[in-house]
């Protein structure tokens, strides 16, 4: 009797020993979730900054173009805005990606606004700063798929549930065009 109560001490502990490390493993995921997002909001800030200075810049050249810079500026704000979650705020950063691409369309109109040195220099630290937050993305989007992995997969998910751990969001592109390939004619 003795060995069968021993027995069932020892699995006991592995259970309760797996039961940790499992959570472990999820907060470690989870913290590398908020890690990453961190860093999106860093190059979403530089984003956000370098708008103003090229709207400017672009205000100067394309006066009549009153539309879409207060569409940019409007944009920019609403993405800016704290207080939205990961989704709303992705959804509004995809809206300012739209009029920042429509501001670039404009510029193409102009020939001196594209030669301006401080125009070439903003669009040049803003297509650096969009690599960067292609590359956070994808960090992101990772650790996300690791952790809703890890919280779906069986066993693993007991632990999740019962530690209240749960799925993430992924950052996607909403706009369904962004999904198309272009179109190339010769």
């Amino acid at each position: 009797m003795e060995w069968f109560f021993a027995a069932l001490g020892v699995l006991v502990v592995i259970a309760i020993v797996w039961a940790i490390a499992q959570y472990n493993a999820m907060v470690k995921l989870r913290n590398l979730v908020e890690e990453s997002w961190r860093q999106i909001d860093v190059e979403l800030q530089r984003r956000h900054d370098l708008i103003p200075n090229l709207v400017e810049t672009v205000k100067g050249y394309a006066a009549h173009e009153r539309a879409t810079l207060e569409e940019v500026t409007l944009a920019r704000d609403t993405a800016a805005a704290p207080g939205a979650n990961r989704v709303e705020q992705a959804r509004q950063e995809n809206v300012l990606t739209e009029a920042l691409g429509r501001l670039f369309a404009v510029a193409e109109a102009y020939p001196d606004l594209k030669a301006n040195q401080n125009f070439l220099h903003l669009q040049h630290e803003l297509t650096n700063t969009e690599d960067r937050l292609a590359a956070g993305r994808r960090f992101y989007n990772a650790n996300v798929r690791a952790l809703n992995t890890k919280v779906e997969t069986f066993p693993s998910n007991l632990v999740a549930s019962t530690m209240n751990i749960g799925r993430e969001d992924y950052f996607e592109v909403v706009d369904p065009g962004a999904r198309q390939a272009p179109t190339v004619s010769f």
